[in-house]
């Protein structure tokens, strides 16, 4: 069986710095394997702004 965590961003912008990569560092660090990134929040021109990373691993 596994685990699973479910974790929300923001992609960023111009002036912000995104965190997405530092979020998959640090679960993977803690032995979570990334499965998916899905876009959950769009802004009024259809643009994703916020996602949802699903990480897994083995129960033990």
């Amino acid at each position: 069986m596994y685990a699973y965590k479910f974790v929300q961003t923001q992609l960023g912008s111009f002036f912000q710095e995104s965190t997405y990569r530092k979020t998959i560092e640090e679960y993977d660090k803690q032995g979570w394997r990334l499965v998916q990134v899905l876009p959950i929040a769009y802004n009024g021109h259809g643009k994703p702004t916020d996602y949802e990373i699903i990480f897994e691993r083995l129960l033990s």
